[in-house]
């Protein structure tokens, strides 16, 4: 199969790598430099040091080119971007006419509120077979070929299939799943979590605290999934569960290490700057926190790490609120 991966950041080329075991596979970046140094050091020096590239993976800054290689009906292409990135990449697709796409990101359009395949919806309508690669994914891990398990979600039965037949293989499984709205929400919310459960263990709240803020944060996870029409036992699975636990307590987790440095006092310009970038659960606490208020779903966790981010809340106050709060029934 014939597959163009759209973005070189981690993990975009994580991915391609591992696609590249069976496919015919080009990585696209906008940066011609880096994809310069990438093709004579067979490295991403920028974003992945030290994963030698596959021999066989195509690397490019021709944009009409990846088109060509990836748009077509028989073949696959994968946006690697951020929320953020991901129309204009969608709007550059467009007049390709793309018969099967899907995208690696995960949150809420910060602006408009909306998941990425509402805003896939929004730019192709039913153009094109779409759908999300979501799951418990390190770039680092996959690039080095440890073992990983995702999820391929898609109204398209057969955009699944194909994923899988990509994909799916040696250290990688992929499961499919026809809920949209849950593997998305699960994607996007647990980085919030991520950044509450830094927080506290930045703190030295301990274990317990951690186990605490993040079973309650996948009650938010849930609510706010059925409240858009997603399903419960979908945040049971990979995309829920299995990436909010990866996320919370990985040192790879870049939401994480947002959490840790706001517990040592540091602002949000410092972090960022010292990340290089922002970490998707930035951005998704402002959209997440909007739209919980808008449809009526109690959020707790997710607003007490937006007060931090945006409203000038201290790290030790945001714990202290959490902590009192009335006691209830728990119910998810």
């Amino acid at each position: 199969m014939k597959i163009s991966v759209l973005g070189a950041g981690a993990w975009g080329t994580a991915l391609a790598m591992a696609l590249a075991a069976k496919n015919e596979v080009l990585l696209w970046g906008r940066n011609q430099d880096l994809m310069a140094r990438m093709q004579t050091r067979r490295e991403n020096g920028d974003y992945l040091p030290g994963f030698p590239l596959p021999a066989n993976l195509q690397l490019s800054a021709d944009f009409a080119a990846a088109m060509a290689h990836g748009a077509g009906a028989d073949n696959l292409l994968v946006i690697a971007t951020s929320v953020s990135g991901l129309r204009p990449s969608l709007e550059a697709c467009l007049p390709y006419a793309p018969a099967n796409l899907v995208w690696l990101c995960k949150g809420f359009e910060e602006g408009s509120q909306l998941l990425p395949h509402q805003v896939a919806a929004q730019v192709l309508g039913t153009q094109a077979a779409t759908g999300a690669l979501s799951g418990p994914s390190f770039a680092q891990e996959v690039a080095q070929g440890l073992p990983c398990a995702l999820t391929i979600a898609s109204g398209s039965a057969a955009l699944c299939q194909r994923v899988q037949l990509a994909l799916h293989g040696n250290a990688v499984r992929v499961y499919s799943s026809d809920d949209l709205i849950g593997v998305e929400v699960g994607g996007a919310v647990k980085n919030i979590l991520a950044i509450a459960t830094g927080v506290a263990d930045g703190l030295g709240l301990g274990l317990n605290a951690r186990a605490a803020l993040m079973t309650r944060g996948l009650a938010e996870i849930s609510r706010l999934a059925l409240a858009l029409g997603g399903r419960a036992e979908t945040l049971m699975g990979l995309s829920g569960v299995g990436d909010l636990i990866l996320t919370c307590t990985g040192d790879l987790s870049r939401n994480r290490q947002v959490g840790l440095a706001l517990a040592q006092g540091k602002s949000l310009d410092v972090i960022v700057q010292e990340l290089g970038h922002v970490a998707e659960g930035v951005r998704c606490a402002q959209a997440v926190r909007a739209l919980a208020a808008r449809l009526g779903v109690e959020m707790p966790i997710t607003a007490a790490v937006a007060g931090v981010l945006f409203d000038g809340v201290s790290a030790p106050q945001m714990i202290a609120r959490l902590l009192a709060r009335d006691a209830k029934q728990e119910a998810h």
